[in-house]
């Protein structure tokens, strides 16, 4: 066990944030813990923002971590509504945005990202929009409805969600993609052509191939999206949804080691032994693939607070974890395990048509991801496949009618 007199101080209180400080005391750490948090609400899932909230199926209450008053009764002091604006790692403050200062004895990073804006005119019109936090959501949802247009500017999983989502609620919804096929960077094209058949069927608009040059607008307020090819598609609202970048600023301030995140190890812990990073803005290890990358997931999220909160209560640490997410949209769930590095195969186990089936990204007999629409025992047992790289026979893979228990046998 650490210090029990240890300040721990976690700046970020989403989804990484809030389970780290409750992690902290599920596995008996017993000094001061002080959550930072920039938004007035304690830690919820984000997720459903895009889907539940959107469609008044969800609220703070619902999607909230813990209950408000967990954190009083653990001993965990949530401050809402501040940001840290410095971090002096010699004399171990933090300076936060209220004009105060904290001193830490461990510090944990889970400030994750923030959605990329568009560099164009009219960006800053109301009505332009992106989709990172309950605000947004509440907002978009007094927005969008009957009568009303909504224009997604990105086809990727949150743009798609969005679009599911509007059409859930009564809008018309055109989604702008500047790629010639949605999901272009990170999915396969049997996906990309599945998901824009099954959004086509249920409303929605889709033009691809087509780059946003300016927002226009009326009193303030967004009316259009200018293409590159110079038309103007009229909408009541838009969805900026094209990438997400990590808020690592503070970290290279500081001098902690950055590349296209915070950079950690397995234990979540960065260049500063007496500093971790969690979540959407770090740069970690993936040992599957032997490499670096930076994930934005709850999967990830959690596994990597355990990870520090194991480190520094000095609990064994957590085994490995397959990486996966999901998307819902309308009444399909994709669920993805793994990433498609360095594939040479694509294979694909069942019929698109029936809506439920899964595409397997190998490189030679191992597999190296898998994507699976309505599929639970071929995103299961392909999450096993590639956590025990074992290696697998491709042709009773491809085959349907064997279970993919006898495939992982």
């Amino acid at each position: 066990m650490s210090d029990p007199a240890a300040h721990v101080v976690i700046l970020g209180a989403g989804h990484a944030g809030g389970t780290a400080a409750a992690l902290l005391r599920q596995y008996g750490f017993e000094g001061p813990i002080t959550l930072i948090g920039e938004e007035p609400i304690p830690p919820y899932q984000r997720p459903p923002l895009s889907k539940a909230w959107l469609k008044g199926e969800a609220d703070a209450d619902s999607l909230a971590l813990k209950p408000l008053e967990f954190y009083p009764e653990h001993n965990i002091d949530f401050r809402a509504s501040t940001t840290a604006t410095a971090i002096n790692r010699g004399a171990k403050t933090v300076a936060l945005s209220d004009g105060s200062s904290l001193a830490y004895d461990v510090l944990i990073l889970a400030t994750g990202a923030r959605a990329i804006a568009l560099p164009i005119p009219g960006a800053d019109l109301k009505g332009v929009m992106f989709l990172r936090t309950a605000a947004d959501a509440e907002t978009l949802k007094a927005t969008v409805g009957p009568g009303k247009t909504l224009a997604v500017v990105g086809g990727g999983y949150i743009g798609l969600e969005v679009a599911a989502s509007g059409r859930a609620l009564g809008a018309e919804v055109v989604v702008l993609e500047r790629e010639d096929r949605l999901l272009a960077r990170v999915a396969c094209e049997t996906l990309s052509a599945f998901f824009k058949s099954y959004h086509e069927a249920h409303g929605v608009t889709f033009e691809l191939g087509a780059t946003a040059t300016a927002f226009e607008g009326q009193d303030g307020h967004v009316t259009g999206v200018t293409l590159a090819d110079g038309r103007t598609v009229p909408c009541d609202a838009v969805v900026v949804g094209v990438g997400a970048h990590p808020n690592d600023e503070i970290a290279k301030d500081c001098g902690l080691d950055t590349a296209r995140g915070i950079v950690v190890d397995l234990e979540a812990r960065t260049s500063d032994p007496s500093i971790f990073a969690i979540g959407d803005v770090t740069h970690r290890p993936m040992p599957i693939y032997d490499r670096m990358f930076r994930m934005e997931s709850v999967p990830n999220a959690l596994e990597q607070a355990k990870q520090a909160a194991s480190a520094i209560v000095g609990r064994p640490p957590p085994p490995g974890e397959t990486p996966w997410q999901w998307s819902d949209q309308y009444d399909l769930k994709l669920q993805i395990a793994g990433y498609a590095f360095d594939v040479d195969e694509i294979l694909l186990r069942g019929d698109p048509a029936s809506g439920k089936f899964a595409v397997f990204h190998l490189k030679g007999d191992l597999v190296q991801s898998v994507e699976a629409i309505n599929s639970p025992p071929e995103f299961m047992m392909g999450k096993q496949l590639i956590g025990a790289r074992r290696p697998v026979d491709k042709a009773r893979l491809a085959d349907p009618t064997v279970s993919m228990k006898e495939v992982a046998a």
